[in-house]
């Protein structure tokens, strides 16, 4: 079968970097759609489909809890949950519309640069939810409404305090060369996690493969996805996260489990997580209600608040005790230079780490 499908190399082939959340625009623009605001015909339609499918990079239980706040404030409408890392996500996907398969109405990807291959494949659905409109900067939102994004989050490194005083921890990704973690320190893989994919691709920006190929010399523990390092540092089975999400870390210390974040001298690498709605939806109204009510300023509140990430949404206030992002020297993202890496990445890294 022969589909008229571009891939990731096509779509960038030719392209320049765009600046910080912006996604790769169609040849050809399509007119923006009109803001929507939730309304009672929206969710009456969306109530008579009764279901929608969410394909999500969250750790689990942060899907599981935004799905229930979901269905509490709409009754009727179950929220079906599909989780993975997204580089699995994207394949799945792949595969999916290749066979011709229907199943998800909505995705939150960890990775900004699949927006750009679905978009210019034609598989999204434009809808601008009020919100959006209304309070998203633009770097933010996809020009032609195809897309939203709906958390910003952090890759850090970390260390168990039971293991690691904080006058010896690492301060710095230089540090990590440093003998003396050697065996001590976990990371995930960015062919799983698209949260990894972006800080790899922001780390080899800065620092370049040389680092990477000393890093790999250290021999890191490596696991999948970026919600496993803080675990692994949190049971002890490791002394410092290499990388892993930061907000997995926020929480655990929260918890009252021995972990602290750390913020390298070089930079942290910023992750944005759009979410999307695909033009074949099976449900396309609970889709669209669920699109417009993640976006809100209420639910992006209660997400920033629960799971310690952070939201765009200028009403939107940081959970007091928490740092916030203008204390943190950040690496920049750039989703198309990620998407003309990410085959780079994957090869390169498999060879080094030998995964």
């Amino acid at each position: 079968m022969t589909k008229n499908i571009l891939n990731r190399r096509d779509i960038i082939k030719g392209s320049a970097a765009l600046a910080l959340g912006t996604v790769f625009a169609s040849p050809v623009r399509a007119q923006a759609p009109e803001p929507v605001a939730i309304n009672a015909g929206l969710i009456e339609a969306a109530k008579k489909e009764g279901k929608v499918v969410l394909y999500s990079s969250m750790d689990l239980p942060v899907g599981e809890k935004l799905g229930k706040a979901f269905e509490a404030a709409y009754p009727g409408i179950s929220v079906q949950i599909e989780r993975s890392g997204s580089e699995r996500l994207f394949s799945r996907v792949d595969q999916e519309f290749a066979s011709n398969i229907r199943a998800a109405d909505i995705i939150n990807t960890s990775d900004a640069s699949h927006i750009i291959t679905w978009k210019k494949n034609g598989w999204l659905m434009p809808f601008l939810p009020e919100d959006v409109a209304r309070h998203f900067p633009e770097t933010y939102r996809d020009p032609d409404g195809m897309s939203a994004t709906s958390r910003i989050y952090l890759s850090s490194i970390a260390y168990n305090t039971n293991l690691v005083k904080p006058e010896d921890a690492p301060k710095s990704y230089a540090d990590l060369l440093d003998p003396k973690w050697a065996g001590k320190m976990v990371k995930a893989h960015p062919s799983y996690s698209g949260t990894i994919m972006t800080a790899t691709f922001q780390l080899v920006r800065e620092l370049g493969w040389g680092y990477l190929e000393k890093l790999s010399k250290q021999r890191v523990m490596q696991v999948q996805s970026s919600t496993d390092p803080p675990k692994k540092l949190a049971l002890g089975e490791r002394a410092v996260m290499a990388d892993g999400n930061e907000y997995g870390v926020v929480l655990l210390k929260e918890a009252g489990q021995p972990v602290e974040p750390l913020y390298p001298t070089e930079g942290t690498p910023t992750i944005s997580g759009p979410t999307a709605i695909f033009k074949t939806a099976p449900h396309p109204n609970a889709a669209k209600l669920f699109q417009a009510w993640l976006h809100t300023r209420e639910t992006q509140q209660f997400f920033v608040d629960y799971t310690a990430q952070y939201s765009v949404h200028p009403q939107v206030q940081s959970k007091p005790g928490r740092r916030k992002l203008s204390d943190i020297k950040l690496m920049k993202e750039d989703a198309v230079g990620v998407e003309a890496m990410t085959e780079e990445i994957k090869t390169k890294y498999a060879k080094l780490f030998r995964v």
